[in-house]
């Protein structure tokens, strides 16, 4: 029987963001701005998961995430978890589910939107889960997150 082993070392306190979809990673990191951490962090891409098949996960040393960046990675991958740790113990451990209601973080795909012609934040309001579906609070055309392009 081959010994388990850690491909990546514990955080003593901070954040683990698990499940992420595979090849995803880099773009949460984007989304968070954690390459202008001074914090310790760590990338795994595609490792191999028995619930996914493959995952990405990344832990942040000495940072816990706000709901707004929670919500944010749950656009980009509404199957990842978020893990707090404490003194190398899980003290909270929880889903994280897209957001009713997104501001500034998704570009409206339809070019007749006044978010494209004037300089109007955007709004978007979730319409259905399953897959992940938006709304855009001006125009009012629905589109799947896979559609869209985000500005974090």
């Amino acid at each position: 029987m081959k010994k388990k082993q850690l491909k990546v070392d514990p955080i003593k306190t901070g954040t683990v963001i698990d499940h992420i979809t595979a090849g995803k990673a880099l773009q949460v990191a984007e989304i968070l701005n954690i390459s202008n951490s001074e914090s310790e962090i760590m990338v795994g891409i595609n490792l191999y998961s028995k619930k996914m098949g493959k995952k990405d996960i990344i832990k942040i040393e000495n940072r816990e995430l706000s709901e707004e960046e929670a919500g944010s990675i749950a656009l980009i991958s509404p199957t990842a978890t978020l893990i707090i740790i404490e003194n190398y113990k899980v003290v909270r451990k929880f889903f994280i589910d897209v957001p009713e209601k997104i501001k500034h973080h998704i570009i409206c795909p339809n070019p007749n939107c006044i978010t494209n012609i004037e300089s109007v934040p955007t709004l978007f309001f979730l319409a259905g889960k399953n897959p992940v579906e938006v709304r855009c609070s001006y125009c009012e055309k629905k589109y799947f997150i896979e559609d869209v392009k985000f500005s974090f």
